[in-house]
């Protein structure tokens, strides 16, 4: 197996550290004070532009170092965060993803032109403090005494204990002591106290603590800053020994005679900052801060998602096998080799169920993108807009995940252009002035429904018709299910916008929306109430690779549907076929509901048999059912792709390797279903 290219492992872990910086900034904007916020996005950024030295990913780390330093002064009071400040850092944090992708930072006009909004951002919040504030400042400084001159030292007494499982998480506690050393003269002495005898020792394990003396010119952040990666998980004590003004060399003299010259000339045109909060150092002359936290090493593991790919590929040839197996062993007489076809059985589908779960995550990863997505679309339209999100724990397999993140943007920001109203118009329809978009998921069966819905104006049905039949796509008057109408939506070219903006009126993105679902074998559900809003709902599997199914007959061959479509199973005698000609509907339960002859559609050229079966299976609302000559029974299904010769054939979602090595195609059952609703549509037409 090959090793891990430490690069690429840079930018997986790059990915992480950008997402959660993204989190902390999103979250900063509701409480802009937050100290632990503020400290959460430094240490991102912190560690960020280590990673990216240490990794020879130099463009990332200079652009990374002035956000690093803008939010180093909102940490220490001497700017305090705004949403402009906040919003600049999200703008460079997209610079600093493509940089991660690209090191070689090419794109300088960009980043140039992003560290400008964040210089303006850092000097709009260090200016609110009037001009005549400024001047009386300038004017006490020039009048107040005179400071002592020379360098500040102060002496520091530390005692810290890093946790057990440090050095195992690539800490190195000689380096975190040179350091030390580097902020000035340091006398180092170990604490033996908890090392245990020789014969308890672990050798991953940490047992010294240190204690030291340390004389330094420094604050005390700059003693924080030391253990910035572990100081949430150690045991640290701080004490300030003492202060003293040291003589300073005429080279100093000058240099700060200098900068008291160019400090007085600047005062009168600098607004101070009027919320500056002094500095730990500052604040008291004696300090001790202690964290203790579980320093138990964490037990997960990070697999590349192409191994989870590859292993589920190798479960899928071993289910295939087992069923070959088992088709042996039912024909066998043979006691031990049905007992072993039985275990192998067993063991099979638990490894099954474990790689179904492996694979599965939970789908607070998908709906945690949207909260930037709401930013950045509140900033470009102007309208409030509150994102809610439910059921995030419910868990879809990763596959489904990736390839629905594109489908839901392109609804969301559908709902936030033609659903939502401004401000001004939410206030005179009495609603409140922030329009809400909620994300929704729930675990039904074998499928997950997402939901997407906002309190906006509804789809107009007027302006939708009026689109589709000037496009072509319905006839003047034609008679449509409210249904039919709303998925006139999704038909490509299809816009009800007024005029084109960045966010729609192009026709483009519906359309895209739909065929991906559909390729997911999923289905989509619209409601929409005038003033009230619209909801947009995807039904989509839960997994995309192995599948409980139904195998039936048709004629000679063998197809499989997805049991969790399945609702029940009728038989069809050939009389209630034949009386059934011209009109194609089963009572079931006080309901008519639609069957299709599959034997017709795909034009077997074989005789009905005397006792055919009805399955009914359904797609939301929507049922419809489907005559087939046999039902073989369940069948756990390994869906294979279609060549790409076989693309455009709709009836069917993939192939699958029976037991017996021969193919059996997998029925579509979101087109089997449309079929069958349009073959109602028609009949009723008739009538």
């Amino acid at each position: 197996m090959s090793t891990p290219d430490p690069v690429q492992v840079f930018r997986v872990e790059a990915g992480e550290l950008l997402e959660q910086i993204e989190n902390g900034l999103l979250d900063l904007l509701n409480d802009l004070d937050d100290k632990n916020l503020i400290n959460a996005v430094f240490r991102g950024l912190h560690t960020l532009k280590g990673s990216g030295a240490m990794f020879g990913f130099d463009a990332l780390a200079a652009f990374t170092h002035h956000c690093e330093t803008a939010f180093d002064r909102v940490r220490k009071g001497e700017v305090p965060a705004t949403n402009a400040l906040v919003s600049a850092v999200l703008d460079a944090r997209d610079h600093m993803r493509a940089l991660v992708d690209d090191p070689s930072g090419k794109d300088d006009v960009t980043g140039e032109r992003l560290l400008a909004q964040l210089n303006a951002a850092v000097d709009g919040a260090g200016g609110n403090q009037p001009d005549g504030a400024a001047l009386s400042l300038a004017q006490s400084q020039a009048t107040a005494p005179a400071k002592p001159r020379g360098p500040v030292e102060t002496s520091f007494k530390l005692t810290f204990r890093l946790p057990a499982n440090a050095m195992v998480n690539g800490t190195n506690p000689v380096g975190l002591l040179n350091e030390l050393r580097e902020l000035g003269p340091a006398v180092v002495a170990a604490d033996l106290s908890l090392v245990p005898p020789l014969d308890q020792i672990e050798a991953d394990q940490l047992y010294i603590g240190w204690t030291v003396e340390l004389t330094t010119r420094q604050t005390r952040q700059a003693i924080d800053d030391v253990f910035i990666f572990v100081l949430d998980e150690m045991e640290l004590e701080v004490t300030e020994v003492a202060r003293t003004v040291v003589a300073e060399t005429a080279a100093e003299a000058v240099a700060e005679a200098a900068s008291d010259e160019t400090a007085a000339v600047a005062a009168p045109a600098v607004k101070p900052n009027l919320k500056h909060k002094p500095n730990e150092a500052e604040a008291t002359p004696v300090e001790k801060v202690s964290r203790i936290h579980d320093t138990k090493p964490s037990e997960n593991v990070r697999v590349p998602a192409e191994r989870l790919d590859e292993l589920m590929d190798r479960v899928g040839e071993l289910v295939i096998a087992q069923s070959r197996l088992s088709q042996l062993a039912s024909s066998s007489a043979d006691i031990p080799l049905r007992s072993v076809s039985e275990d192998i059985e067993r063991l099979s589908n638990e490894l099954r169920d474990t790689m179904m779960m492996l694979r599965m995550v939970p789908i607070t990863q998908l709906f945690g993108r949207f909260r930037r997505l709401i930013h950045d679309l509140s900033r470009e339209t102007g309208k409030v807009i509150d994102l809610v999100t439910e059921g995030e724990t419910t868990e879809v397999d990763k596959t489904v995940i990736e390839r629905l993140a594109d489908p839901l943007v392109h609804l969301v920001r559908n709902s936030v252009d033609h659903g939502l109203e401004r401000p001004e118009d939410r206030r005179a329809l009495g609603k409140p002035e922030a329009g809400r978009i909620t994300l929704s998921a729930q675990q039904a069966g074998g499928e997950v429904i997402i939901m997407i819905r906002d309190d906006g104006r509804g789809i107009d049905r007027q302006r939708v018709r009026a689109k589709g039949e000037s496009s072509g796509l319905i006839h003047p008057g034609e008679a449509l299910s409210d249904q039919e109408l709303l998925q006139l939506i999704f038909q490509p070219g299809f816009s009800t916008a007024a005029k084109i903006t960045n966010l729609s009126g192009r026709g483009v993105g519906m359309d895209v929306v739909k065929k991906s679902v559909e390729a997911l074998r999923g289905s989509i559900d619209v409601q929409s109430e005038d003033g009230k809003g619209s909801t947009i709902a995807l039904r989509i599997p839960l997994t995309l690779a192995i599948i409980d199914g139904l195998l039936v007959r048709v004629g000679s061959g063998r197809y499989v549907i997805p049991l969790s479509s399945v609702e029940e199973c009728l038989e069809l005698s050939l009389d209630e076929d034949l009386r059934s000609r011209g009109r194609s509907f089963i009572s079931l339960r006080d309901s008519l509901v639609p069957f299709i002859r599959l034997r017709e559609i795909f034009d077997t050229g074989t005789q009905p048999e005397l006792h055919q079966k009805v399955v009914v299976v359904s797609t939301g609302a929507e049922r419809v059912g489907l005559v087939v000559d046999q039902i073989i029974g369940d069948h756990q299904t390994v869906i294979k792709s279609m060549s790409p010769l076989h693309h455009d054939i709709d009836s069917f979602s993939g192939a699958t390797i029976l037991g017996d090595g021969n193919l059996a195609l997998i029925l579509d059952v979101v087109h089997l279903v449309t079929l069958g609703q349009q073959e109602e549509a028609r009949l009723r037409a008739a009538v």
